[in-house]
């Protein structure tokens, strides 16, 4: 009789474990599909508009220098690094979709966030 109460129990056991693994699953899934999805969009986002770091960092430098040749000088170096860096985020995304993974560039589009700076981080798994 002892033998049969430990069966029935370590067959229960079995049957809640398993309906949990099927959640997570289905959590796991829904999230990677999610970040994919997110990864390709704003992969192709920042190729097409990723020039536009361009005139970004043009206006963000001429509100920080008063010397309006140093500002404009500065915002065309660092806007160039920028454009390059966000289109190359940008491919480098949608290369890597199926990785689950968060996009790369901050903010993930250029349009949202004109006043702030852009930083690029390659393969984050967590916010």
């Amino acid at each position: 009789m002892g033998t049969r109460i430990k069966s029935i129990l370590l067959l229960t056991v079995f049957f809640l474990m398993s309906s949990q693994a099927y959640a997570d699953e289905d959590i796991t899934a829904e999230i990677y599909f999610t970040r994919a999805g997110m990864k390709i969009v704003s992969g192709v986002a920042n190729v097409a508009t990723g020039w536009m770091e361009l005139p970004k960092n043009i206006s963000l430098w001429s509100k920080r220098e008063p010397n309006e040749f140093v500002a404009i000088t500065e915002g065309v170096l660092r806007g160039v690094v920028h454009t390059a860096s966000r289109t190359g985020s940008g491919v480098l995304d949608f290369a890597t979709f199926w990785l689950p993974t968060f996009p790369t560039p901050t903010p993930l589009f250029i349009w949202e966030d004109f006043s702030q700076e852009s930083k690029y981080y390659a393969f984050r798994t967590g916010a």
